[in-house]
């Protein structure tokens, strides 16, 4: 079996990649921790195993806090604002790595229905996608900003 990984480099958060980081030092000296007589212990290190194999996936081919630039075009690491045109809702989000930014911010990746549509995508700019049940969703892309920008770091 044979396992194509995308080309496109993925977009993490220097916080986000510290805090992976951070993660991957505690599994690893958990493996390596004396055995305390626990009875679970070969499962717990199975699933630690997993985890940090599910990190060294992650941040094998990251661009870590460099943002893109700042001329409204939908990519990795800008947040975008959007509104879903059958119901006139927003929704801002960041364009990255799903699971590895801390705070209240939605990430969606652009291997996502919607990341995937609306990558390279100027504001105003109409786009649709197939969400999982079928239905097609239209959005339209109101505004794209670094990261560091929205959150006041740059």
């Amino acid at each position: 079996m044979t396992i194509h990984r995308s080309a496109q480099r993925v977009w993490i958060s220097k916080q986000a990649y510290d805090r992976l980081q951070r993660e991957l030092a505690t599994l690893r000296r958990s493996c390596l921790a004396p055995n305390d007589g626990g009875e679970d212990r070969a499962d717990d290190i199975q699933r630690w195993q997993a985890r940090i194999q599910e990190i060294h996936d992650l941040l094998v081919d990251v661009t870590i806090g460099q943002d893109p630039p700042d001329d409204g075009i939908a990519e990795p690491g800008m947040v975008l604002t959007i509104r879903y045109d059958d119901t006139g809702e927003v929704e801002t989000f960041l364009l990255g790595l799903r699971g590895a930014e801390p705070g209240d911010l939605e990430v969606y990746s652009v291997q996502s229905p919607l990341g995937a549509a609306l990558e390279g995508a100027r504001p105003g700019e109409r786009r649709t996608y197939a969400m999982p049940n079928g239905a097609q969703l239209t959005v339209t892309l109101l505004q794209a900003v670094p990261y560091g920008i929205h959150t006041g770091a740059a």
